[in-house]
């Protein structure tokens, strides 16, 4: 019994790791906020005075470039600089890009900040999520752990999301001028407070990320570096990893699209009042983020359980095949929602249970691949694949505007029937080949271990 406590027992150095990310993301959601209001906000309100087709373009790199620059991050971490030593240093190049971004006059500015952001997230996000992982011995924690993770990140998101449009109307503005410049500052203090944070939480990483992975996840094991090709086995790992990044572009495409879809079909047609009150469409964002938050720990407790299961837990691709479900049932809340509404305005209900079902759908989705790859990923390339993982976000980004030109050319029910029939069917094929599918995560071939149980 008491065994089985310790193996529950969570590293402090995945708590530093927890907060550094919650930090980051604080900052991080802030910005991303802000560079679309700061851009198009008129000179009188302390903006730029560009048009909202620049802003969205800055805003957009800022998101794909963020979720691209990881694989670089990884593959200096996996060959040649540890990756505890990374992580701060991406922090300082994000506190100072968030900087440049408060004194920015021009576009070409806010694209410096954008590629100083960028080339620090590279540094910092998919490292982070590498020396997390590293840290756990007994794999059957690391579901748990990265959806517990993924509440703190969610954490930093509600705080950035819900507080930054209080401080520019209210605590940073002077008269009519926003506090768009002083809300960057604080992003760039948020990550150099962060650097600190992680700089002073290295003593709980033990060895991790101390060398190279190509070395070893768990260097106070002495693992022999790898020095010869990727073997069979190893291929057929990596093959189910891209496979199943493959999927999160088809997840992430469709969960940016449901964004656009809110915002633009909840400020037309859905009633935004409760009680004479204007509920903001932004919030949408913290709703999000609050049941991201709730499920963490909920999802945490559920997964350890059904790893202690004598018949294990479930497969991730059965995982990933519920959390692409539940993004296609939220789509048909809008068709609810269209069909509930006549002539008039539907209900807020119908956002919130889309909000929710989204959310639920991310949860079961998102942190399960940080955890696959920790799994599964041979050590040489292990942070490149943590950052393939991660840039699948940056496909997704780069596509769905355009999806959303697309699918705005027909009718709202008919465009939010489809994507969920696409979505279903993704989920139909994951519990479908499913054995198949965990088959290529096997530590053996099929053929030297069907003649071993000969």
């Amino acid at each position: 019994m008491s065994e089985i406590v310790v193996k529950n027992k969570r590293p402090a150095g995945f708590y530093v790791c927890c907060v550094a990310f919650m930090l980051e993301r604080m900052a991080y959601y802030s910005a991303k906020y802000l560079v679309f209001f700061f851009v198009a906000a008129t000179l009188v309100t302390g903006g730029l005075g560009l048009t909202k087709v620049e802003a969205a373009l800055i805003q957009s790199n800022l998101v794909a470039f963020t979720y691209l620059a990881p694989i670089i991050g990884g593959y200096l971490s996996d060959r040649y600089i540890g990756a505890r030593y990374c992580v701060p240093v991406g922090l300082i190049l994000m506190a100072g890009g968030y900087i440049v971004g408060g004194s920015a006059t021009s576009a070409v500015t806010m694209n410096v900040m954008v590629a100083l952001v960028a080339i620090g997230t590279g540094l910092f996000k998919g490292n982070v999520s590498a020396i997390s992982g590293a840290l756990f011995e007994d794999e059957s924690q690391l579901d748990s752990a990265f959806s517990v993770q993924y509440s703190f990140v969610n954490i930093g998101s509600f705080i950035g999301t819900t507080a930054v449009g209080i401080l520019i109307a209210t605590t940073f503005a002077h008269g009519s001028v926003q506090g768009f410049r002083p809300a960057f500052v604080l992003c760039g203090i948020i990550c150099a407070i962060d650097a600190v944070w992680f700089l002073f939480g290295m003593r709980f990483l033990g060895q991790v990320g101390k060398k190279p992975f190509k070395e070893g996840k768990h260097t106070e094991k002495k693992i022999v570096t790898e020095v010869k090709p990727l073997t069979r086995v190893q291929k057929r790992k990596v093959f189910a990893i891209v496979l199943v990044s493959i999927f999160s572009v088809v997840f992430w495409v469709f969960w940016y699209l449901t964004y656009l879809a809110v915002y633009d079909y909840g400020g037309q047609f859905v009633n935004m009042n409760v009680g004479g009150f204007a509920v903001p469409l932004s919030w949408f964002d913290s709703l999000n983020a609050f049941v991201c938050i709730v499920m963490g720990p909920v999802l945490g407790i559920l997964w350890f359980r059904l790893s202690k299961r004598p018949k294990g837990d479930l497969s991730l691709f059965k995982k990933l095949g519920l959390g692409l479900s539940l993004l296609g049932l939220s789509f048909l809340t809008l068709v609810g929602a269209e069909m509930s509404r006549g002539a008039g305005k539907a209900s807020i209900i119908w956002i919130i249970a889309f909000g929710v079902i989204l959310s639920m759908g991310e949860m079961l989705f998102s942190p399960l691949g940080n955890s696959f790859v920790t799994k599964y990923a041979p050590n040489k390339i292990y942070s490149v694949l943590m950052g393939v993982w991660i840039c699948a976000s940056f496909i997704a980004g780069k596509s769905y505007g355009y999806l959303y030109e697309f699918a705005s050319k027909f009718p709202i029910i008919q465009s939010y029937v489809v994507i969920p029939i696409i979505l279903f069917v993704c989920a139909a094929l994951l519990f479908l080949f499913d054995k198949r599918l965990v088959k290529l995560l096997e530590d053996e071939e099929p053929a030297k271990k069907a003649k071993m149980s000969a």
